[in-house]
Parts: structure tokens; sequence; C-alpha cells
């Protein structure tokens, strides 16, 4: 039970959000098991993603800034290694 008027509103607010956000980081997950394809589209759609999230609070900005670098760091092994 809620102890003041602001956790009650709180309490109402907590599933709903959490609600919206789940499919949010349901869609990054699966955007991130495609991206290990290595297309390019995929890593387009995934960084936008991420940025998206980032922008509406989802997750959180250096979060998605780290991911990002990640991704674009595996994308430049990926080109740089020699193929045989």
């Amino acid at each position: 039970m809620a102890n003041s008027k602001s956790a009650a509103k709180r309490a109402r607010q907590n599933p709903r959000r959490t609600l919206r956000n789940r499919s949010v980081i349901t869609r990054l997950n699966s955007l991130s098991k495609r991206n290990a394809s290595g297309k390019t589209e995929d890593q387009r759609a995934l960084i936008a993603a991420l940025d998206k999230a980032a922008k509406r609070g989802v997750i959180h900005k250096n979060g998605a800034n780290r991911r990002k670098a990640r991704i674009n760091r595996t994308a430049r092994k990926v080109a740089d290694a020699p193929s045989s």
C-alpha cells in the first residue's frame, strides 16, 4: 500500500510504462539477434531503434551509445578481415 498520493500515482503508472517499455526492449533484442548476420540494413535499423529508445527514455543514452559503438566495432572487424 502506498504511503503518499505521489507513491500511489507511481504504483498506477508503473505497470503501464512497463508494458510499453517491454515491447521496445523486445524489439531491440530481436534487432540485435538479426544484426548478427552482418547486413548493413539490419545494422542501420538497430542503431535507429537504439537512438529512438534512448530519446524516449526506455534505455539510458550512454547505454545506447555504448551498444552502438560495439556494433560499429564488430562491423569494422568483419569488413577489415581478409576474405579467404
